[in-house]
């Protein structure tokens, strides 16, 4: 599978997954699941990560359970828009979001108030773990491994290290090599990964961290060299090492984030039972597993290894996250 993508097969049918007739098996204490039209609610952008994900298993689910299942892009404030509709919704099963961690967990951190309390609103059902994300340095500096990139810092005393956004996952990883290894990389926040390669390609960055996909523009056209990647190995590239095989020490290393879904509080566990198998069960699907290639990502996991996930993962990216110092907006 190439990491090419025929988007617009997905955008171009509209927001509106067309149903086919089967008899949906989960029941809530209200009757039988669903009774009508279901909302999927992805709070970021049409034609991103996100949204394609949200459309893939919003028509696998719509195959199944007989009704239709509508995508609808509320993006805004790092997912919080889109999030509160959601957690202001009827918990019946009827509108569920579509996000990332970002809006499950930072969200609580660097905002004051993002409209929602993601432990007393939301339930999540089912998400997918987040891929390796690579550091890539920019082929003037010689630079080919950790142990490389941090004498290159040393030697030059300040190092510009693009991000996609303040207290993203590469902002993290700056703070976390700062502290350990005692250097001074500089974070420039872009809005989003595409601006940060653009940076690279330009050759005014010395490095930046994404994802494996949308670094293709770089890689490709020889304008990068990947050091090292975040948390977990990318099967594109096995032979390079993560950073905590490299002698990174960090626990914040050993976070993945993830992408996933959720629902209202209050919604019926056995409606949450039957999202989380249908999930699951959409992992098998073509166009899933299609879209799951093309972004190097690793299956839709259940209920419970979901929740094991985020409870395990929530405190470090709590404390790498307050270590930023941001002040909440």
């Amino acid at each position: 599978m190439t990491a090419q993508f025929d988007r617009r097969r997905f955008i171009a049918a509209g927001t509106t997954v067309l149903a086919m007739p089967f008899v949906a098996r989960g029941a809530s204490a209200q009757g039988a699941w669903p009774s009508r039209q279901i909302r999927m609610i992805c709070s970021y952008p049409a034609g991103g990560q996100t949204d394609l994900l949200a459309r893939a298993y919003g028509e696998f689910i719509s195959k199944q359970v007989g009704k239709t299942v509508v995508v609808e892009n509320k993006p805004g404030a790092s997912g919080a828009i889109g999030t509160a509709e959601v957690a202001r919704a009827e918990p019946d099963g009827h509108t569920i979001l579509c996000s990332i961690s970002t809006t499950y967990i930072m969200n609580r951190v660097v905002m004051k108030n993002p409209g929602y309390d993601m432990d007393k609103d939301l339930a999540l059902v089912s998400v997918i773990p987040g891929a390796g994300l690579l550091l890539v340095a920019n082929p003037k500096t010689g630079v080919k491994t950790l142990e490389d990139f941090v004498a290159f810092a040393r030697k030059s005393g300040k190092v510009n290290f693009g991000t996609y956004s303040a207290g993203s996952a590469p902002h993290m990883t700056i703070n976390e090599l700062n502290k350990q290894y005692g250097l001074n990389i500089e974070p420039v926040h872009y809005r989003g990964e595409a601006p940060m390669w653009t940076g690279m390609l330009e050759g005014t960055l010395d490095a930046a961290m994404g994802s494996y996909t949308a670094a293709q523009s770089v890689l490709q056209s020889d304008r990068g060299t990947v050091f090292a990647v975040h948390s977990k190995k990318v099967d594109a590239i096995p032979n390079v090492k993560t950073l905590p095989e490299q002698g990174a020490t960090s626990k914040f290393f050993t976070v993945s984030g993830f992408s996933g879904w959720a629902v209202p509080k209050a919604t019926p566990q056995p409606v949450v039972d039957r999202l989380a198998e249908l999930c699951v069960a959409a992992n098998s699907d073509p166009k899933v597993k299609e879209v799951l290639a093309t972004f190097v990502l690793e299956p839709a996991i259940g209920f419970k290894e979901t929740n094991e996930l985020y409870q395990r993962e929530l405190p470090i990216w709590i404390e790498s996250a307050k270590s930023l110092g941001l002040e909440p907006a």
